[in-house]
């Protein structure tokens, strides 16, 4: 056979294979996917066909393995069985739209709505690790501490000596970190060495170990902070355990610095974010935690003004609907007065986009706090692509000044509902990531989330629309660019 021959052979064979890479991407893409991220891998697909093939069959399936999904349904049993024998709270039934939300997430969750809790914010960075390692150093049974990011550094010190001295005292101290993030940390292995050490028993969570058999999508993450002591007190929100500059050169380059929002809260509540502790211990150790029960009342008298009414919303992949949208889409459209969105990230799936576009256009006062820089480009530059529709809409985007990151997230509604947890406001968190979000309704807790608002617009720059008009067209090109990459899912 001629050279000529076998050339044509050669690109005739190569023609059929690009033909049946398309075919089959147009069978097995759309199925189960949101259309934007189909159509966002078939594009990759179609042009380029090799390198998007192979990342569709690396990171292409956003469900957990099936032993995963089990575990998942068996602890979804235990957490009805809590719910169940949870009283419903007592006192005023909220707004009309209240009970429909309250049902939604127990349905999505099983997560019951509880009542008789306390509650505060805390938005100073050191101060929260100062709580929280105070809080160990009072242990007198466990200490549950799950983080995407942990990492032992000069700020994390006296959170990790509480540990030590909690485990001397006889104190059972489980710890759960993400394993891709935090091993991506300067001090990772000191990390671990530290926790062998001190004979916490630990558990690396989504670990991307192929070699050892434990392998998922390489980008489904364990993006939960929460701290639970003695099933009396917990923490959740947004504050990873590490120095707030992430020990990185680039962004101590730069003089970064993380802003975020943690809460504690106390009561029955605390029990409910312990499950979803003990849900992701069983994930990664195959052990099932007895359930401790709510903690004996406290004494003395509060005042039922300052209870609040509490629902913990665990979102991931082990659901099959995504909870944390679901969620915040059902607020988006009951809210009456003034919505505020505090995000790091905030690149909306084309559902929340029109459930923000509908608020304003009932009236709704409806706010945006961002950062005015950014510390992961590619995310960066998909936000500022939403930015021209929603300041056109009547949105109000306020940038929060440089070096700071505002990586706080959290959600007020009106003048009686808030949300904060760790998840963001983009398709990551809505599709991939493992998230928890705690319901709040009480007014006075969330006058304490306007407080923090209040501070944030007083120091921020508001974005207008004209102002906007005048970016220059390489950036919002490459905003756009940025933008369809955001729905690869």
């Amino acid at each position: 056979m001629s050279g000529l021959h076998l050339s044509l052979l050669g690109g005739g064979l190569v023609v059929v294979l690009d033909l049946v890479l398309r075919v089959l991407a147009l069978i097995y893409v759309p199925p189960n996917r949101r259309p934007t991220a189909a159509m966002a891998w078939l594009l990759a697909i179609f042009f380029i066909p090799v390198l998007g093939g192979a990342l569709f069959l690396l990171i292409g399936s956003p469900r957990l393995p099936r032993s995963r999904l089990t575990k998942q349904a068996e602890m979804d049993e235990a957490i009805a069985d809590h719910a169940a024998e949870s009283p419903a709270p007592a006192g005023s039934a909220g707004p009309e739209w209240w009970p429909g939300v309250v049902r939604m997430n127990q349905e999505l969750t099983a997560m019951p709505l509880l009542g008789g809790n306390r509650g505060a914010l805390i938005g100073d960075y050191a101060e929260s690790l100062d709580a929280m390692a105070e809080e160990i150093a009072g242990a007198r049974a466990y200490v549950h501490v799950e983080f995407y990011i942990l990492s032992l550094d000069q700020s994390t010190g006296a959170f990790f000596d509480a540990l030590e001295a909690a485990v001397a005292r006889g104190v059972t101290v489980r710890v759960l970190l993400d394993h891709w993030s935090s091993s991506h940390c300067r001090d990772y292995q000191a990390t671990i060495a530290r926790l062998e050490a001190m004979g916490a028993h630990w558990h690396l969570m989504l670990p991307v170990q192929p070699l050892k058999g434990r392998y998922q999508r390489l980008d489904l993450r364990n993006h939960r902070k929460l701290l639970v002591v003695d099933g009396r007190v917990a923490f959740m929100g947004s504050q990873n355990l590490i120095d707030r500059s992430y020990n990185k050169k680039k962004n101590l380059a730069r003089g970064l610095k993380w802003q975020d929002l943690m809460t504690r809260v106390e009561g029955p509540v605390v029990e409910s974010i312990d499950l979803v502790f003990a849900t992701d211990w069983y994930m990664e150790s195959g052990e099932r935690l007895d359930r401790a029960g709510p903690p004996p009342p406290r004494s003395g008298v509060t005042a039922e003004d300052d209870l609040l009414e509490c629902q913990v919303v665990p979102s991931g992949p082990g659901y099959p609907v995504e909870n944390n949208l679901q969620l915040f889409l059902s607020l988006l459209y009951a809210a009456r007065e003034r919505v505020a969105i505090t995000s790091p990230y905030f690149v909306p799936d084309e559902s929340m986009l029109r459930g923000i576009m509908a608020a304003i256009t009932r009236g709704v006062t409806v706010e945006l706090f961002v950062s005015e820089i950014g510390d992961q480009a590619l995310v960066w530059h998909a936000q500022r692509s939403y930015y021209a529709p929603l300041l056109d809409a009547g949105m109000r985007i306020y940038q929060y000044p440089a070096p700071y990151i505002l990586h706080a997230k959290h959600f007020s509604i009106d003048d009686e509902v808030a949300v904060i947890g760790s998840s963001n406001m983009d398709m990551r968190s809505f599709g991939l990531n493992c998230e928890v979000s705690l319901m709040v309704r009480s007014p006075l807790y969330v006058a304490q989330m306007r407080a923090v608002e209040a501070e944030y617009r007083r120091i921020s720059t508001e974005l207008t629309a004209q102002e906007w008009a005048q970016e220059p067209l390489r950036r919002t090109a490459v905003d756009g660019l940025a933008r369809l990459t955001s729905a690869l899912q």
